[in-house]
């Protein structure tokens, strides 16, 4: 079973491209799968998209009223996966932005069943491609990812910072149990270093696939917000190296 777990805010104008996407995926890989999509406060028409398509395919909603971001999106989409996942299953997340390929998905859970506790969608392995980023937001990520790797050396894992992972349930339940809510308790994008960083202590078994990144298909204003989310990550860095093992 994959349960896939998609974190979406004013997403109206990608997610009915790459939930249909999905489905095709997930229809020729012939495995069982649930859609867990956490929708923050939307504005546009992202929640009434998303409850058209709970008559195609297994979709279940997880709504916040208000706009929480990125951090506390993502924590309760994985706890409501984590909590319904056996240990065998497979938990993905990914952007609901429709930049990353639900192509991917069947491959990173092949190596979950393959003996993998993580299997992240990584832009530093060969054959990965990124589409539609500038040089100076490819140069910052570089650099992001160099210093996480220089700081927290975690075997089998170069790419930080990219939100499209694969983990085993077992795994999940595990990092909840261990750290509660405080396992994703950034708010903004650094919540994804972040909880890479709290799944180390658990010692588990990474790998990663090349992933062909597509910022070109992305319909929208981007919600990253450079000058902080690079503020924020080097105070993480920071916060993090004093209880690093």
């Amino acid at each position: 079973m994959i349960y896939l777990v998609l974190p979406a805010y004013n997403e109206e104008e990608n997610l009915g491209e790459l939930l249909g996407a999905a489905q095709r995926v997930f229809s020729a890989d012939n495995r069982s799968y649930q859609v867990v999509l956490v929708d923050d406060g939307s504005r546009d028409g992202t929640l009434p998209l998303a409850e058209e398509w709970t008559e195609r395919i297994p979709l279940r909603i997880v709504r916040h009223p208000v706009n929480q971001g990125l951090g506390p999106t993502l924590r309760d989409g994985l706890r409501a996966a984590a909590e319904s996942a056996g240990n065998g299953d497979i938990v993905v997340a990914m952007d609901a932005d429709n930049t990353h390929p639900p192509e991917l998905v069947p491959p990173m859970a092949r190596l979950i069943d393959e003996g993998y506790d993580l299997v992240i969608a990584s832009r530093y392995q060969p054959g990965a491609r990124v589409a539609g980023v500038s040089a100076f937001r490819r140069l910052l990520s570089w650099g992001a990812n160099g210093l996480f790797r220089a700081t927290f050396p975690i075997p089998g894992v170069r790419d930080y910072t990219c939100g499209f992972r694969a983990y085993r349930g077992s795994l999940l339940r595990n990092a909840f149990e261990r750290y509660g809510d405080s396992l994703v308790s950034e708010a903004g994008f650094q919540s994804t270093p972040d909880l890479l960083i709290k799944l180390a202590g658990l010692a588990p078994r990474a790998t990663e696939v090349p992933i062909d990144l597509r910022y070109d298909r992305k319909r929208g204003e981007s919600k990253m917000r450079v000058a902080g989310t690079v503020g924020r990550t080097v105070g993480l860095i920071v916060r993090r190296r004093l209880n690093w093992r």
